[in-house]
């Protein structure tokens, strides 16, 4: 492979860089929303699901003990 000077590989990653489309402020902080919003969400899907097996195992042990 050959190596490409240093000069060359600025300018290539400048030409790189000004081609990205950047969000807007309103849309990273639609997008930070929604991730708080479904990270909660699960959080609290995944606590329900625990507490319903924990009461389970405790109803079943204490049937059995």
């Amino acid at each position: 492979m050959a190596m490409t000077n240093p000069f060359q590989f600025i300018q290539q990653v400048r030409a790189e860089v000004s081609k990205v489309v950047w969000p807007s402020r309103r849309e990273v902080m639609l997008t930070t929303l929604m991730v708080l919003a479904i990270a909660t969400l699960t959080a609290i899907f995944f606590s329900l699901v625990d507490l319903a097996i924990r009461s389970g195992l405790t109803a079943i042990l204490n049937i059995a003990g």
